[in-house]
């Protein structure tokens, strides 16, 4: 009887972290934790009698995995609906290939404040050989060229468009293993284009040791996305708004209701096409989920849109000049 009640006891005093503690053992900024638990509903906290978030000890683990994943490039919109098994089966081929690397790594550092915190990180900081660096991007090109480079590892509080031809130029050059791309602030389509590039692109880590395993999984080739996704285009609109209403207004005459139905459907697919887009632009976490939801967008209005060009022709609706010369000469 005593047994069971001490072992109640046990399992009613299982420690728990407050979201401050929580984000810390788990290597978020709190401010990261908060958002990801106000869109994403990550787990079913505790409360303390304050109303305070309680994570457990697998909570906090999870929380962890989700942040390695992130750095990597995985979108946190569709890591959050996988359960822990899965998450680490994820974060296992990243670090068995990692640890594959032993040796110093040999990098190429752009960005003063990287190399002074990279000398002075003690231990941490003996993974990376720095054996060339510079302040800014444009002066790669000035650097004595002829070693070998793991890493052209790139540090810059604020990036834009501008980084990303420097970037490519700089690789150009230089041909590292691979590339690291670290920021404070740069806009979802600089990030989405350097990663089409080739290039491993995360927030400046808060220690040395996070950058190691940034650069060890860059190495190993991870964090990169598709390539055939990153640079696909999406063919632009060919009925506009006031093409459709045209096209709408012309059905009204016939039996059939089609033009109108698939008038409709072809202005919420395009709203949601451009909606997406400015969702990709505004939300960090999940920036990459955003463009492969426009991209489907994208391809299913291509689709539509030949649908309607056949079904105008073949009703005599009219079309807009573009399309009524192509049809013409078909």
């Amino acid at each position: 009887m005593n047994t069971r009640m001490d072992e109640k006891q046990g399992e009613q005093r299982e420690v728990t972290y407050r979201s401050g503690v929580a984000a810390r053992l788990a290597g978020l900024p709190v401010e990261t934790l908060r958002v990801w638990e106000r869109r994403y509903a990550l787990s079913e906290t505790q409360r303390s009698a304050h109303g305070q978030r309680l994570y457990t000890a697998e909570q906090v683990r999870r929380l962890g995995l989700l942040k390695q994943l992130v750095d990597l490039g995985h979108p946190i919109g569709v890591l959050t609906g996988l359960p822990v098994e899965r998450l680490e089966e994820m974060i296992a081929p990243n670090a068995a290939r990692a640890n594959e690397v032993s040796r110093p790594m040999r990098a190429l550092v752009v960005g003063d404040s990287l190399v002074r915190r990279i000398a002075a990180s003690g231990r941490d900081g003996r993974a990376l050989q720095v054996q060339r660096h510079c302040a800014r991007l444009d002066q790669v090109a000035s650097l004595p060229g002829g070693a070998e480079l793991d890493i052209l590892l790139v540090e810059a509080s604020e990036l834009d468009d501008a980084a990303v031809a420097l970037v490519a130029a700089a690789r150009a050059q230089l041909r590292p293993a691979a590339t690291v791309v670290l920021y404070r602030f740069c806009g979802s389509a600089t990030i989405r284009a350097l990663r089409a590039e080739g290039c491993l692109v995360a927030r400046v880590p808060a220690e040395i040791g996070e950058l190691v395993l940034l650069c060890r999984s860059a190495l190993a080739g991870q964090g990169l996305p598709a390539p055939d996704q990153a640079g696909e285009q999406v063919a632009p609109r060919r009925f506009d708004e006031e093409a459709l209403a045209t096209i709408t207004a012309a059905g009204n005459r016939l039996s059939c209701e089609c033009p109108r139905h698939l008038s409709d459907i072809l202005l919420m697919v395009g709203s949601f096409e451009r909606y997406s887009a400015q969702c990709a632009s505004r939300n960090k976490e999940d920036a990459r989920l955003h463009q492969e939801l426009g991209l489907a967008a994208g391809r299913a209005r291509v689709v539509l849109e030949q649908a309607m060009e056949r079904l105008a022709l073949a009703e005599g609706l009219p079309l807009p000049d573009g399309l009524q010369r192509q049809g013409k000469a078909a």
